[in-house]
């Protein structure tokens, strides 16, 4: 699996605006890793056979998250109970892109929607869907442009238990190291730590879908 570790300082470039809503993960050319969390009777199996246990559920809608820190967000940095164990999970990008290009909003939207019933048709139809949740810093305060949390159901479950992981890591050790370093006040230490998230290269085209107004 891509190592979760910093990268060497890069040369210094003219700071972009980030845009309001943007895939930020990080990815190699041929893969991208997404954050989930669970017990540790699911977590910890997944993370030693690289795929997850009979007890984990297929009928049930699981969301992938790129963002590391809103991930810390969710589980509370692996602290919260049922999502002791923080997994980051290595999948293909092809199985990536598959379950953006299915993918409906999660709310309606009347810039991408024809109206309200168009988009509950699409939403029962879709078997993914997508929410932009706000970024957070590492304070866990909510920054002002958004992130991409994706949910996976039916098909689109099925695809990612059995085509799309290539690795699971257990990352529990990094978040509460992470978690540490902020709580102690040393938020230098901390973002060195973070995963290096870069700009997921796709066509703002094939996320109109996925835009909403605003």
């Amino acid at each position: 699996m891509t190592p979760l570790k910093p990268q060497p300082p890069q040369p210094s470039q003219p700071s972009q605006p980030t845009p309001a809503r943007q895939i930020r993960a990080v990815y190699t050319p041929d893969t991208v890793t997404v954050y989930q969390a669970y017990p540790p009777g699911i977590g910890r199996p997944a993370a030693g056979d690289g795929r997850f246990p009979a007890r984990w559920k297929r009928e049930r809608m699981t969301w992938i998250k790129p963002s590391f820190l809103w991930m810390m967000y969710r589980c509370g940095w692996g602290q919260k109970e049922g999502q002791e164990t923080v997994l980051a999970v290595e999948i293909s990008r092809a199985g990536f892109e598959w379950a953006l290009r299915h993918a409906c909003l999660s709310h309606y939207d009347r810039a991408v929607h024809p109206d309200r019933d168009a988009w509950r048709r699409a939403l029962r139809a879709a078997p993914t869907r997508v929410q932009w949740d706000p970024e957070r810093d590492p304070l866990l305060r909510p920054l002002p442009y958004r992130s991409l949390q994706l949910g996976l159901s039916g098909e689109a479950v099925a695809r990612y238990a059995d085509e799309w992981i290539v690795s699971i890591e257990d990352i529990t050790p990094l978040a509460h190291r992470v978690h540490a370093l902020v709580r102690a006040g040393d938020l230098d230490s901390a973002r060195g730590l973070l995963p290096v998230e870069r700009p997921y290269p796709v066509d703002e085209l094939e996320l109109a879908h996925l835009l909403p107004s605003g």
